[in-house]
């Protein structure tokens, strides 16, 4: 079985040679944007999970801007971590945004304009949770681009109890994003469902997903470039 790193610079290689990369570029080094988000986006708008969540949590890259669109324009509550986690999270409430700007507002600048810096105390509860990827394995294995981002985004918001092992987690990527297997550790998300352009995925859960921080894995680093991990730290004394 290939390493993260090989699938990812495959999968990146891939999307570029054939043409399938949107902007920001380049993508090696991010969750690729990808021909075909819009699409991918509205067949997970289509599940029963989608239009039953009040509360949703998405990640802040540039493929799930029309998941983050179509969210507010449904009247979700949008729970969306800042990059790299360095702000902590932010809260975008489309009761409070004007009509006219839910496109800009689901843009990342437009997120800090419209949405609210949001303490962990006041998080809500979730209902569905959305993340990019750079690839997929078909058992619902999720590599992202190395940071550990969206595991630690995860892992706090199960450590607070806001969300639990049944809470689905969606993602949207192009269907070249899709691998055949990849390598499982103890702190990797699990997928539920995958979304592309052509068709909907719907994975039967093999594995656990994390129960929380992997405290012992944080370095000095990642706490002082993340200060909300101390404020969560704090909370849970």
């Amino acid at each position: 079985m290939p390493c993260k790193d090989e699938i990812r610079r495959e999968v990146w290689g891939i999307l570029e040679e054939r043409g399938i990369a949107r902007f920001p570029r380049p993508i090696r080094g991010r969750i690729p944007n990808f021909a075909g988000a819009e699409k991918a986006a509205k067949r997970m708008t289509a599940q029963k999970e989608f239009e039953n969540a009040e509360v949703i949590k998405v990640n802040p890259d540039s493929p799930q801007i029309p998941v983050r669109r179509f969210a507010l324009a449904s009247g979700k509550l949008l729970v969306m971590p800042t990059p790299r986690l360095r702000k902590g999270f932010m809260l975008l409430d489309p009761g409070r945004i004007p009509r006219e700007a839910l496109a800009k507002a689901s843009t990342l600048r437009g997120a800090f304009k419209y949405g609210r810096m949001c303490s962990l105390r006041e998080l809500p509860r979730v209902d569905l949770i959305v993340v990019g990827s750079v690839a997929v394995s078909k058992d619902g294995v999720r590599i992202g681009k190395g940071g550990g981002y969206s595991e630690i985004e995860y892992g706090i918001i199960r450590e607070l109890e806001l969300i639990d092992e049944e809470t689905p987690v969606f993602t949207s990527i192009h269907d070249l994003q899709i691998v055949d297997s990849a390598p499982k550790e103890e702190h990797d998300l699990v997928i539920d469902c995958i979304f592309t352009p052509r068709r909907t995925f719907k994975i039967k859960r093999k594995h656990s997903q994390p129960k929380g921080i992997l405290w012992e894995r944080l370095t000095d680093r990642q706490l002082r470039e993340m200060p909300i991990l101390l404020e969560l730290r704090k909370i849970l004394k």
